[in-house]
């Protein structure tokens, strides 16, 4: 018995990386499984259909259920097709893990329209339309559901020459934490995923001796636990999952400047002054890199 079984998963971006171990540990714990993959290049070019085809057919000889899909994201009668394929397919739809991404780093001032849109397109639009997708049939089927999103600490913590991936990773995380508060009423629920893993995104972005340590297949347990009815109580939460550690991000407020209420505005250098005060004690901007 598999803590999945009869429950439909989507997993974006399925055809390599985090979503084929996404994908396969979906399987192995008893879900149907919608593998799509575009099947294009690293930096989204390109397409094809034999990336998510060999992960279904794995899936299949291991004997589970899957089915490939090809669309993409960032088109809504795509996304719209993923979830006709789980409910044609499968009959329903159960778990959504928007995974799909692409890369076109650069340091901002070398950094081109055409960069930025296509990389805000593929992620924070491509999410939007899978979540919408798979949030709609789910309040259709009316039995609750759950949707996990990437992001990324390039977004959440900041990281150098990737102002357009870290912008779509923020947005993702932001639209996620809206979302989970509307999901509630109707047993979705909604959690942001926060990896690092070695995949073809990082290959050449990971130190060469952390990789052995961050495979992709690490991460994967975490992410399809959130897809239990175990955790059905878990939700609106950011799990960044580095190897075997699961850690949650939670943002506190750290005052720094404060006076009577009743006194008029600060002065301009008086507050400066008082912010200053404190700088010692602000905690780092990345905790991750001190």
């Amino acid at each position: 018995m598999g803590m999945l079984d009869g429950k439909v998963a989507l997993v974006t971006g399925a055809g390599g990386g985090l979503g084929r171990t996404h994908a396969l540990l979906l399987a192995q714990e008893g879900a149907a499984v919608v593998v799509n993959d575009l099947g294009g290049a690293r930096d989204g070019t390109g397409s094809g259909s034999a990336m998510a085809d060999q992960v279904a057919q794995e899936i299949r000889d291991a004997g589970g259920q899957a089915v490939a899909d090809y669309g993409s994201v960032s088109n809504k009668d795509d996304a719209l097709g993923m979830v006709k394929a789980a409910v044609d397919n499968f009959g329903k739809l159960d778990i959504c893990i928007c995974n799909a991404g692409i890369l076109r780093d650069k340091s901002f001032k070398n950094m081109t329209d055409d960069m930025w849109d296509v990389v805000n397109d593929v992620h924070l639009r491509g999410t939007y339309l899978t979540a919408k997708a798979a949030y709609d049939q789910m309040l259709e089927q009316g039995h609750g559901g759950r949707i996990v999103v990437t992001s990324s600490t390039s977004g959440l913590l900041g990281n150098f020459g990737q102002t357009n991936y870290g912008a779509a990773k923020a947005g993702i995380a932001g639209f996620a934490r809206c979302l989970y508060l509307e999901g509630a009423r109707y047993g979705i629920t909604v959690n942001i995923l926060a990896p690092t893993a070695l995949s073809r995104l990082t290959d050449d972005i990971l130190p060469e001796q952390a990789k052995a340590a961050v495979p992709p297949e690490k991460v994967s347990p975490a992410v399809v636990w959130l897809c239990t009815d175990e955790a059905k109580e878990v939700t609106g939460r950011t799990w960044l999952v580095t190897g075997n550690r699961v850690s949650l991000l939670s943002w506190q407020m750290q005052p720094v400047a404060a006076k009577d209420e009743a006194e008029g505005p600060w002065d301009v250098e008086d507050v400066g002054e008082a912010i200053l005060a404190t700088k010692d004690s602000w905690a780092p901007i990345n905790p991750m890199r001190g």
